[in-house]
Formats: C-alpha cells, sequence, structure tokens
C-alpha cells in the first residue's frame, strides 16, 4: 500500500496524458464508425475502470481500438440497412454477445489465440484495417460531410475528391480542409519538434486546443463561426440522453453472429498482440495474466454495450505513452478514464465546436501508421513469400472482411509453408505430435530441444516450455532435430530473448546452421538441408554463427564455417567407434591447429534405430604422448568403456572422485600416476565434461548436442586449463 501510495502522483500524471490521447481518438473512432462520437468515451471510461479494477495486466489502457473500425462499420451499415442509427443499436447488441464470447475465452485459457495465427497474415490484416481507416477518413478530412461506400470505391474516389474540392461553393469547404490539411501536418512534423513545453501535450489535444481555441477567437471578435453544424461533432444535450440500450431483435439473424463473431476475433487478436508488446515495455519487467484480462475486457464490452459505447481492447499507443509517461500499475489506467469522464462532464461546450476534418486528420495519420510503406519493405526483407502473404491477406481483406481476410492468409501461409518443405506429410503427421523437450542440465541451465517442424500451427507447445523458464535463467533453446522452422516462430523467440535479457536471463537460439533460407533477415524461415544437397553454409550467417566469428575474433583465433569431411583425427577415439562421424563444420582454431572447437554430425543405431546428432567438441593434439583413457561421469558411458576392455581405475585417496567419476583405459598405472592431486580438485570443482585421449589428442564433449556461445567459452576455458595440468599450454584470450 505504501508503494502504491508513493507511486499514485506518477500514475496520476501518465492517466491525464493519455487522458488527452484518448479524449480525441475515442471521438474519432467512434465517428469512423459511423457511430455517435459519445459511444467512443464510454468504451474508453468504461474500459479503463473496469479493467483497473479486474484486469490481469500491469501498465496497459483499454479503450475503443483501431482494429474494430472497419468491422463497427461493417456491421452497423450491414445489421441497419440503411438505417444507421438501427445499425448502431442492433451492433450494441452484437457488442454485448461478443463481450460474453471474451469472458468465455479467458475462462477456457484461450490466451494463446494470437499464436495461432502467422505473423505476416497479421500484419496484412493490420494493414488492411489501416488503409480502411485511411480511406473513408481522408474524404471527411479534405471537408467532405457525406461520405460511404466501400474501401476500394473510397480509395479510388480520393482523386476525384481532392477536385471536387476546387469546384466547391463557399467557404465553409475549404476552411474544413484547411483545418483538416493542417491537422495532419501536426501530427507528421510534431514529432521533430524539441521543445519541451510543447512536448508536454500530446499532438492530437494540440489540435483539439488550437481548433476550439479559433472558435472562441471568431466569438471574441464578435464574428460568426465560418463552421456550420455539419462540419462539427454532434453530441446530446447530457450526458444521460447519450446511454441507448441495444436492440436484440436480430439477435438470431445470420448478419447478426457474423457481426459477433468479427467483433469477439478481432478485439482478441488486437488485445493479445497489445499485451505481449506492453510486457516488454513493462519497465518492472511483470508478466501479464492474459485470460484475467480476456475476461476484464470482456466484461467491459458487455457494460459499454448495455450503455451505448464500443467494444474494449486494450490498446497498443495509448498504452505505450503511458508507459513513456512513467506509468507504474493499473491505476494509471483508472485515472485516465475517471479524468475522461470528467472531460465530458465539464467541457460539452467546447466539444461541440470540435471539426469533424481534424478528428478525421487524427485518423488518417493514425491509418497510416497501420500501413506504412516500410512494413511493405520489411515483409519483403524476411522474404518474398512473406511479401506475397501480406499482399493476399491485404487485398482480401480489402475486398471481403476481415475473417476471410485472415482466413485466406492462414491457408496461403500453410500452403506456401508445404511448397517450401515439399511435403504436406511433415506437418499432417506431427501437428499433433509433442514436439519439444525441455529439461535442466544440473545446474548451469536449461535445454530445450524442438523436433519435426515449429510453424504457426503448434507453436502454442513450444511457448508453454517458454514460458515454464524462469527469465533469469539461462535456456539454450536447439531447433538442429526441427526440419522447419518458420517467421511466426523465429520472431516469437526474439520476443522472448528481449525478455530474458531483460531481466537478467539468457536465452541463446542454437541449431539452424544447417538450416537453408534465401533471405539474410534473421526472421526469415528455415529448412533443414540434406548434407548431399547444402549449399555452403556460410551463405547467409545465422545468429549462432556471427557470435562464433566474434568469438574467434576475440580470442585471435580463425572460424571456418564451412563443411570439412576430413575428420579422421577424431575416428580412432573411442567415442566415436560405434558412431559413423560425417563432418564437421564451424570450427574455431587457434593459429597453430593444435585448439579446434568444432560442431561435428554422427549417426548412431541402424536402420529404424539410425539417428543422426549434432554436437559441439574440443580437440587438443598434443606434442607429447598421453596414456589413452576416458573420463566421464560415473555410469554414464561405463558400459561402453568395459566393452572396449577398459576398467575403472581407482585413484588412492581420493573416494569422492572416485564416486562421482568413471576413470578408465588400457594402462592403469600412468594414467593414475597422471590424475595428480591438482588435477583431480580441479576436476571435481569443475562441471562434467567427457574427457579422452586417444595418445595423441584429447577430446572435449560437455553434451551430445550443440552448444550455445556461453557455453562454447566455458569449455575453451576448461580445455585451457585442463591442457595446462597435462602440460599443454594453450594460448590464452588475447584480450
Amino acid at each position: 500500500m505504501a508503494a502504491f501510495t508513493r507511486e499514485l502522483p506518477r500514475n496520476l500524471f501518465a492517466g491525464f496524458v493519455v487522458s488527452l490521447v484518448a479524449l480525441p481518438l475515442g471521438l474519432g473512432l467512434a465517428l469512423a464508425s459511423d457511430a455517435p462520437p459519445i459511444s467512443g468515451l464510454i468504451a474508453a471510461v468504461v474500459g479503463g475502470m473496469v479493467v483497473a479494477l479486474l484486469g490481469g495486466s500491469h501498465v496497459t489502457i483499454a479503450g475503443p481500438g483501431n482494429g474494430l473500425v472497419i468491422v463497427i462499420l461493417g456491421a452497423i451499415t450491414t445489421l441497419g440497412g440503411g438505417d444507421l442509427y438501427q445499425g448502431y443499436l442492433f451492433t450494441l447488441a452484437a457488442v454485448v454477445f461478443a463481450g460474453g464470447l471474451m469472458i468465455l475465452l479467458g475462462f477456457l485459457k484461450m490466451g494463446r489465440l494470437a499464436d495461432f495465427f502467422p505473423a505476416s497474415a497479421i500484419q496484412g490484416m493490420l494493414a488492411a484495417i489501416g488503409i480502411g481507416i485511411l480511406s473513408k477518413q481522408f474524404h471527411i478530412m479534405i471537408g467532405h460531410t457525406q461520405v460511404s461506400g466501400s474501401i476500394v470505391s473510397l480509395l479510388g474516389r480520393i482523386p476525384s475528391g481532392l477536385y471536387q474540392l476546387f469546384l466547391a461553393d463557399g467557404a465553409q469547404v475549404w476552411i474544413a480542409a484547411g483545418i483538416g490539411v493542417g491537422s495532419l501536418m501536426i501530427m507528421i512534423f510534431y514529432g521533430r519538434i524539441r521543445n519541451r513545453v510543447v512536448q508536454l501535450i500530446p499532438a492530437p489535444m494540440w489540435i483539439l486546443i488550437l481548433t476550439v481555441g479559433m472558435s472562441y477567437v471568431y466569438q471574441w471578435l464578435q464574428e460568426p463561426y465560418p463552421l456550420g453544424a455539419d462540419f462539427l461533432i454532434r453530441l446530446p444535450d447530457s450526458l444521460a440522453s447519450s446511454f441507448v440500450f441495444p436492440d436484440f431483435s436480430h439477435a438470431w439473424d445470420r448478419d447478426f453472429f457474423v457481426a459477433v463473431f468479427a467483433i469477439t476475433f478481432i478485439a482478441s487478436i488486437e488485445s493479445l498482440l497489445s499485451i505481449k508488446a506492453l510486457d516488454k515495455l513493462d519497465p518492472a519487467n511483470r508478466r501479464s495474466n492474459v485470460n484475467r484480462d480476456l475476461k476484464a475486457l470482456g466484461l467491459a464490452s458487455v457494460i459499454s454495450g448495455f450503455l451505448g459505447g464500443l467494444a474494449v481492447v486494450t490498446v497498443i499507443a495509448r498504452s505505450s505513452v503511458n508507459v513513456n509517461n512513467g506509468a507504474t500499475n493499473r491505476s494509471s489506467n483508472f485515472l485516465h478514464a475517471m479524468l475522461l469522464l470528467l472531460f465530458v462532464l465539464v467541457f460539452q461546450e467546447q466539444l461541440r465546436r470540435i471539426p469533424l476534418s481534424a478528428l478525421a486528420a487524427i485518423l488518417v495519420y493514425t491509418g497510416y501508421k497501420l500501413a506504412t510503406p516500410g512494413q511493405f519493405k520489411e515483409m519483403a526483407r524476411i522474404g518474398k513469400e512473406q511479401l506475397i502473404i501480406f499482399l493476399v491477406t491485404l487485398a482480401t481483406t480489402l475486398l471481403t472482411n476481415l475473417i476471410t481476410g485472415i482466413a485466406v492468409g492462414i491457408l496461403t501461409t500453410f500452403v506456401f509453408h508445404v511448397i517450401v518443405t515439399r511435403s504436406i506429410g511433415l506437418f499432417l503427421r506431427n501437428v499433433f505430435k509433442p514436439n519439444v523437450l525441455l529439461f535442466r542440465e544440473g545446474e548451469e541451465n536449461y535445454y530445450a530441444s524442438v523436433k519435426y517442424f515449429c510453424n504457426f500451427l503448434n507453436f502454442y507447445r513450444l511457448k508453454d516450455k517458454l514460458d515454464a523458464v524462469p527469465e533469469n535463467e539461462e535456456l539454450v533453446l536447439d531447433f538442429s532435430l526441427c526440419e522447419f522452422v518458420d517467421d511466426t516462430v523465429l520472431e516469437s523467440v526474439e520476443n522472448y530473448s528481449e525478455t530474458f535479457e531483460k531481466r537478467g536471463g539468457h536465452l541463446e537460439l542454437i541449431g539452424l546452421d544447417k538450416h537453408h533460407t534465401k533471405s539474410t533477415h534473421p526472421f526469415a524461415l528455415r529448412k533443414l538441408t540434406q548434407l548431399s544437397v547444402l549449399k555452403p553454409i556460410e551463405h547467409f550467417f545465422t545468429g549462432r554463427q556471427r557470435s562464433l566469428e566474434q568469438t574467434a575474433a576475440e580470442y585471435d583465433w580463425v572460424y571456418r564455417p564451412e563443411r570439412n569431411t576430413d575428420t579422421r583425427f577424431l575416428r580412432d577415439f573411442i567415442f566415436f567407434r560405434r558412431r559413423q562421424l560425417a563432418y564437421s563444420y564451424n570450427e574455431l582454431r587457434n593459429a597453430a591447429g593444435d585448439f579446434r572447437l568444432m560442431d561435428i554430425e554422427f549417426t548412431e543405431g541402424i536402420f529404424t534405430a539410425r539417428e543422426v546428432v549434432k554436437a559441439t567438441v574440443l580437440y587438443i593434439e598434443c606434442d607429447q604422448e598421453l596414456p589413452v583413457f576416458t573420463l566421464d561421469r560415473e555410469g554414464l558411458l561405463g558400459f561402453l568403456y568395459d566393452l572396449a576392455g577398459f576398467r575403472d581405475i581407482p585413484l588412492d585417496d581420493h573416494p569422492d572422485f572416485n564416486r562421482r567419476f568413471h576413470l578408465s583405459g588400457a594402462d592403469p598405472e600412468p594414467i593414475a600416476e597422471m590424475f595428480s592431486d591438482e588435477l583431480v580438485l580441479f576436476l571435481e570443482s569443475n562441471p562434467y565434461y567427457h574427457v579422452e585421449s586417444n595418445g595423441k589428442g584429447l577430446l572435449i564433449l560437455k553434451n551430445e548436442r550443440l552448444l550455445g556461445i556461453r557455453e562454447i567459452k566455458r569449455m575453451r576455458y576448461f580445455g585451457q586449463r585442463l591442457g595446462e595440468h597435462f602440460g599443454m599450454p594453450v594460448p590464452g584470450n588475447k584480450k
């Protein structure tokens, strides 16, 4: 309680700043949806209060969302059959039903819903929403008051709308257009103004201050205001008269259910994506309870719908403003709602003076930000197939509706995945199989291995495992056994990696060095390629390969990423007697070439039991003859060494070592003599490694898997110290 009271001033300030943004956006989003302006403010007030009290997120803001604009607009138009007000009443009923479904989704723990949608399809849907907002609001911004038609037709009419502006009679249209264009310029250039006083007030609020202030200037000059009622916001005479009851008479119609499903789907997806993004910005590094938030948002939508308001979602832009202004808990959301209510009660007269073209300019800028040319370029950078998925989803959404658009986007993504892998069976055979193994390796780190494939269809399995790992721990995520990984997964893993780093942990992605890709982008989808057709693996470096290159530079070593099938120097080790060694790659070696750290690939078993294994090993070449021996954790490979004729060698005066380690070799006496007290102490005080001598060199292996960069550095350090105990000095770190 003391912390809450201490942080209350910061949250009050953040809530005040957010309310300045939410006021014009609430009015504008309602107008863009062909709903009464007050309905947007009702959603913001109800959403802020209910979600702040019952939600599971910490620094988010709830209210009407951009994504629902064309859904609400379509519902009002379709359900009303030409009567916008009656369509609005029917849509309120759909909002109530949708809120109930969101509550149900929360109880069913469907907070993972957003993980089932491809990233490119989601981006295409959001871009279509942005274009949909922009298409109508552009006409209102340049002074037109009566605008209707489909998104495509409205876009096509933009040139004629500009031409009609020059033919318009009377000054009102020109003044409205001037206000609209001027407001758009404020939105565009506001970020370039470095004046601290100006930056205290958000750009949308500056637009309201200037436009409403202009009306008072005319009043002070005793001149008639040049804009009539058709060009200004219309609000009810009293707040009580703005509350209307939804009409449920069409509750069993097909169009009504389509509207309910669309509102539920878009509200849930927009909220879940926003919550996921805001968790990364939370200064306290907290993770939201998304299922609890879904229930709170659903309840807020039900209440808002019964009062005449729009559906309530978590909004990313206003939430970002909230965080950037010092918010620390949900009280800022509640305070922003209370301040909005105060503005509506106290400043009703001023709100009626706001020009429609000014609000339209704010929405035009909002729509543009959802569909900037940079998004098209980013999709192309990830991969040509991602750009096609993005464009197909965008075009389908614009020509039909959001539900059809995202469905076509999902289908297109799956078709591309089948084309890239050339195997529909890979997905059909394995989609329902558990494919993620997670365990803790001693006290050092967690390790997760992914098999078969990992894309938007089964990412939730990996996500569940990642969520189970404390974010202040070290996690190695291995895709070496995974035949296909898509951009949705790689982008999400990158988000997890950032969260781990922010909270004191570390997530390292490995195992993609043999996966082919056609793009240098880190999120480009990757397909495992067989050795016989594998192109040079250094063609497109993975993040791990770039880190290996940097590590080599740190040690003044040489990094060789290419395949090397000459592995004769490893084959006479006991470890490889029953394993078929294929090749090595990603090799780091010192200048003399006697210290070589590399990834290898080998096979175990035959026929149906044959398994391909990738691992990281360290080989140290000796300039003096050593006894042949093996050292491993007791019981791990003892059976194999017994078959090779080796027996466990006990060391005098070291019972703990004898209990923990299996030391064996053909000639026990020189081996026991070589294991001095200092060497035994060194081995007992370090993590377990498999250490083996073939008489000419040492083989060091941590686990039968690839290692992350931190693990590689630890292995190098272990090998250097071990070599010194055997009288083999190894060059150290240059820096």
